[in-house]
């Protein structure tokens, strides 16, 4: 299995899954390492026998294909975006370009290694957005609303052109908003979380009463792992919990759980375009895939706020950009003596 991306919040949570799981097993995680990936996430895997680990740009096709090639990849699982819908309102071209394009030579270098399955992972955030009633389903047209949403949706009709075109067996899943441990803390339950901790304001856009159905990171994966081994080819499936909150109604479930009070919270401009409620239909994983989430969410969001008091190291590390030398601490002295360079497997 190749790996786009597990150096991220979700792609990392996947990759230490996989290895429990399928221990036996060959896994590459390529990953260019921005400002979102950190291989902390994954420091427990560096000398796992079975976890290759490939610095490299999904854009750069030779060197993903030949990756594909020296390693007999069976399956690509397309973490790997950029993600952040405030960055695509500021500048929308890095996401075209990764999200976009990134993808689709990911989809040609599949394609030129025979590659029996490409699974993408994408969002709920290509329907655009709900009333106050209803779910989204697999079937609800797309309708993205943000630059961050339109390059996952465009990302999403090439992955299903490429099935239907050139017989390429694909699966995409759509996911609700994800929270849990080693989140970069520029989304929201991490912000807050260490905005509490620090007693700083808690800026919330607007009225705060934008609804989001949450899931834990590890209800997310193995729901993913399930779509990766069991999915007809072809398939897509909505990701949910059914944990629909308002944005103000986890601001003050986490001021709860860090002794703070609500004097902290600072209402906000909203963000130009933001997308009212979103709620997902996973009836159909459920059903085909015998998938159901095991957190709930008042004791996963209490689980959290403990892993981000009880991880304080990394969480400086990635506020401060320090957590970023740790690709080179880690392993540019064994690549020189090896004679390689950081686009190299390193177990």
């Amino acid at each position: 299995m190749l790996v786009t991306g597990g150096a991220g919040f979700i792609g990392s949570c996947y990759l230490r899954l996989v290895r429990r799981l399928r221990p036996d097993d060959l896994v590459v995680n390529v990953d260019v390492l921005t400002y979102a990936g950190n291989l902390e996430n994954i420091q427990e895997l560096a000398h796992d026998p079975g976890y290759r680990f490939v610095r490299a740009d999904i854009r750069d096709q030779q060197t993903v294909t030949a990756a594909l090639r020296q390693h007999d990849i069976e399956v690509i699982v397309n973490f790997a975006a950029e993600s952040h819908v405030d960055r695509s309102v500021a500048s929308a071209e890095p996401f075209l370009d990764t999200n976009v394009g990134g993808t689709l030579r990911l989809l040609e270098a599949a394609r030129a290694a025979k590659v029996k399955r490409f699974v993408q992972i994408s969002t709920d955030e290509v329907y655009g957005s709900l009333g106050s009633t209803g779910a989204f389903e697999e079937s609800t047209p797309m309708a993205p609303r943000s630059p961050y949403a339109a390059s996952k949706a465009a990302a999403d009709h090439f992955v299903a052109a490429f099935h239907h075109t050139h017989g390429l067996d694909t699966v995409i899943t759509r996911c609700s908003n994800n929270y849990g441990p080693y989140q970069f803390p520029e989304k929201l339950i991490p912000l807050m979380i260490l905005n509490a901790f620090d007693g700083k304001a808690l800026p919330v856009y607007g009225d705060g009463m934008q609804v989001r159905d949450w899931i834990h990171v590890e209800d997310h994966c193995q729901a993913i792992d399930l779509a990766v081994t069991r999915a007809a080819p072809g398939a897509v499936y909505n990701i949910g919990a059914e944990n629909e909150r308002p944005n103000m109604d986890v601001v003050r479930a986490i001021l709860k759980l860090t002794g703070r009070d609500e004097s902290l919270i600072r209402h906000v401009t909203d963000r130009p375009g933001h997308d009212r409620r979103y709620a997902m239909n996973a009836t159909r994983i459920r059903r085909d895939l015998g998938w159901s989430p095991g957190h709930d969410f008042e004791h996963g969001l209490a689980d959290t706020v403990t892993w981000f008091r009880e991880n304080s190291g990394w969480c400086e590390r990635v506020r401060s950009g320090t957590y970023r030398s740790y690709y080179d601490d880690q392993y540019a002295a064994r690549l020189s003596a090896a004679g390689g360079n950081d686009s190299e497997g390193v177990p």
